[in-house]
């Protein structure tokens, strides 16, 4: 096995390392979301990539912006993977973020990595 030291090591590394690993939202969910904007909450769709550096930048801030907006729903959509998801919402882009207040689309922005314009997006939904 290994020496303690070592095996410290390791854990601070990961625990470190676990906050940029984390994802902001909850996997989208058609249904869930439909009961969202019935509900007439404000959403975020989050359309992002495992791979795509613009979306890792954009996680942090979107995590941010979730601890602010405690009521704020938040989806993520896979880019590669939710290919109706995609359709639905009119995506050709990953790092796309899209915000409604119930049924209503307020705001749209892809590629953006300033947290200033993003914290502006989402104060659109309130």
């Amino acid at each position: 096995m290994f020496p303690k030291t070592f095996r410290s090591a390791l854990l601070i590394a990961a625990t470190i390392a676990m906050p940029s690993l984390a994802s902001a939202g909850q996997p989208f969910d058609a249904k869930a979301f439909q009961a969202s904007q019935a509900a007439g909450k404000s959403i975020l769709v989050d359309v992002t990539a495992p791979w795509c550096p613009t979306c890792k930048q954009q996680k942090p801030i979107v995590q941010e912006i979730e601890k602010e907006h405690p009521d704020l729903v938040v989806y993520d959509v896979d880019f590669d993977t939710a290919k109706d998801a995609l359709r639905e919402f009119r995506v050709r882009q990953q790092s796309t973020l899209i915000v409604f207040k119930g049924a209503k689309e307020v705001a749209r922005s892809t590629g953006e990595t300033d947290p200033a314009p993003l914290h502006a997006l989402v104060a659109k939904a309130f």
